[in-house]
């Protein structure tokens, strides 16, 4: 088990044919796509809500906080970076008010036709605003699904917290290992 390099997670160069969409409007907030990183063939796809401010500014070798939190858990729960690869609902990172739902409908898009070219063999959802999003519930939320393996638009789904929301209440981190635990043992069970 060779474990993460905290530096180094590849970004998925941001396929031509989408990279200077409009539709939502988040291009006017002058932050640059990101389509994912990590393994773009890795059997678990890690969704989180919107790239942090690293991934927005490109070329910074430092670590963000959700990226910590994130390589952290993934590696006690006997990851490899391979494993893995990251990718979010909305492809840019807001920095003003936008029309929430509507964004997210329309980059939900973006996001369904990147889970069926992958077809990961496991999806994890980090946070409410990727639990909804990808649940297309505005109810569902991590406390009440967590701890278990769902089954959403034919693919088998774990829910934990945002890596953001742990490094502030640390109380949740036995939740969130927990959670990516849950990951590790589906991994293995299934020879991923």
């Amino acid at each position: 088990m060779s474990g993460f390099c905290p530096s180094f997670w590849p970004e998925e160069p941001t396929p031509e044919v989408v990279k200077n969409c409009s539709e939502c409007g988040l291009y006017e907030h002058g932050s640059r796509m990101v389509w994912g990183e990590g393994n773009p063939h890795a059997p678990i796809l890690i969704l989180l809500d919107n790239p942090g401010s690293r991934e927005d500014r490109e070329g910074k070798p430092f670590v963000c906080g959700t990226r910590q939190a994130l390589q952290k858990a993934a590696f006690e729960a006997g990851f490899q970076a391979e494993d893995l690869y990251v990718t979010y609902v909305l492809k840019r990172k807001p920095v003003r008010k936008y029309d929430k739902e509507r964004t997210r409908q329309i980059c939900m898009n973006h996001l369904k036709q990147q889970i069926e070219l992958k077809h990961p063999q496991l999806i994890v959802c980090l946070g409410n605003i990727a639990v909804q999003s990808f649940f297309q519930n505005t109810e569902a939320d991590v406390k009440s699904l967590r701890g278990q393996i769902h089954e959403v638009n034919g693919y088998k789904t774990i829910v934990a917290y945002h890596p953001l929301a742990v490094r502030r209440r640390p109380n949740l981190w036995p939740l969130f290992l927990e959670d990516f635990k849950l990951a590790g043992a589906y991994f293995l069970t299934k020879g991923l």
